[in-house]
């Protein structure tokens, strides 16, 4: 089977009839090509014949996400003054909702790597806001990247879904609320996720700012 051609020039009675018409043979949208004008054609009058407008449109090479994404990670470390290797994986065990696309993982690996972390994974999320930014710029779009330090937010997410099992198992003992210690958001989200599905409990967070706490109680109770 012959492959779809890359590039192609088409021709039409001005520059918008002859994208349109080429983006139909190719069968891709505005945003997946490149359009260079060729010419923007030229009225006939009278006995003078005129000229069509003529484009070339070419279909953009698709993007290597995970290479972006590894290089721009590993170019920020590299100018905060750190030496560490970048290794990624589709992080299927950090699924949140059903349906939802697992994320990309860029892992660091090195020495002396913890300040990369911060108090309670604080640097680290603005490291991963930052390399989040940085590549869906580059490449177009979205993508959700989880960056982590020698698999300290594999282990925190696996931690913390235990914790979650274990106080839900307490409230349901006790019939009394529980109330975690304060948590940044992403800690947060992962109780709230690891406990969406619970039959008897459920979650919410209190407080305000850095003291802001998740809460599990009976689905029963008024809150």
């Amino acid at each position: 089977m012959a492959s779809a051609p890359k590039s192609l020039e088409v021709t039409g009675s001005t520059v918008e009839e002859a994208i349109s018409k080429g983006l139909a043979e190719l069968g891709k949208s505005l945003e997946e090509v490149e359009i260079e004008v060729l010419s923007e054609g030229k009225k006939g009058w009278l006995f003078i014949k005129g000229e069509p407008a003529r484009v070339r449109i070419t279909v953009k090479e698709p993007v290597n996400v995970e290479e972006v994404a590894r290089e721009t990670l590993a170019g920020l470390v590299a100018r905060m003054g750190f030496r560490a290797r970048v290794t990624t994986r589709i992080g299927y065990d950090m699924v949140g909702e059903e349906g939802e696309e697992p994320p990309l993982v860029l892992n660091l690996t090195g020495h002396h790597l913890e300040m990369l972390i911060g108090r309670k994974g604080e640097i680290l999320s603005a490291l991963q806001l930052l390399t989040r930014a940085m590549v869906s710029k580059k490449v177009g779009h979205n993508v959700n990247i989880v960056v982590d330090v020698e698999n300290y937010r594999a282990r925190r997410w696996k931690f913390l879904t235990r914790l979650a099992l274990r106080m839900a198992e307490k409230v349901e003992k006790t019939r009394r609320t529980v109330i975690l210690e304060p948590m940044p958001p992403y800690d947060r989200r992962i109780i709230h996720l690891a406990l969406r599905s619970h039959p008897t409990v459920t979650t919410k967070s209190i407080g305000e700012g850095d003291k802001r706490r998740v809460t599990i109680f009976l689905k029963n109770q008024a809150q």
